[in-house]
């Protein structure tokens, strides 16, 4: 495992970390773009805690390689639902945010690959 494989795995894990916070937190800049995509705010406790799992999920992957790519995985698919999300409510400008929390994710599993 390389230093570079634990940096981009803990910044993807702390900024993943962060959007559930923001998504329990209901907070204003999270919350109310969700509801102009006209996502129901009773999906945001779940929504919430499916952030939430994979960043731990990413920290408990250094120890256990196969949860850390299961928990990999299951960002990149909720953050490419999230892109579809925006593309449905023709957001485009919005486009972007879902793949900066995407990045460091697809980071941390291509570099776990290559270890």
């Amino acid at each position: 495992m390389s230093t570079a494989h634990v940096v981009v795995t803990i910044l993807a894990a702390a900024m993943t970390g962060f959007s559930a916070a923001s998504v329990f937190l209901r907070s204003k800049w999270v919350v109310q773009p969700m509801a102009d995509y006209g996502i129901p705010m009773t999906w945001l406790p779940w929504l919430g805690a499916a952030k939430a799992a994979g960043a731990v999920g990413l920290l408990v992957g250094l120890a256990v390689p196969v949860v850390g790519v299961a928990a990999g995985i299951a960002l990149v698919l909720y953050f490419t639902g999230a892109v579809i999300t925006v593309v449905r409510a023709r957001w485009y400008a919005h486009i972007p945010f879902p793949l900066v929390y995407a990045a460091p994710v697809v980071g941390a599993l291509a570099l776990g690959a290559a270890a």
